[in-house]
């Protein structure tokens, strides 16, 4: 049996590491007057140990961990 954590977004595929998402609902970010728009595609996410978050990073915003229920695969 195998530890490895199975990340999956809101349509239940599997993520991995460095796929592209796309945000399916408008998302403000906490601690800035930024919102990310539905639509927005997002390259190379990394897996945390969490399988209900991924990281990433946009055009505007470094550093941002998004929750995989508002994500696609793209």
């Amino acid at each position: 049996m195998t530890d490895d954590i199975i990340v999956k977004d809101s349509n239940g595929a599997q993520l991995n590491d460095g796929d592209p998402v796309t945000l399916i609902k408008d998302l403000k970010v906490k601690g800035t007057s930024q919102t990310l728009k539905r639509g927005t595609l997002v390259k190379n996410i990394r897996l945390t140990g969490n399988p209900g978050e991924i990281e990433c990073n946009t055009k505007e915003v470094k550093g941002l961990v998004l929750k995989t229920e508002f994500l696609k695969k793209a």
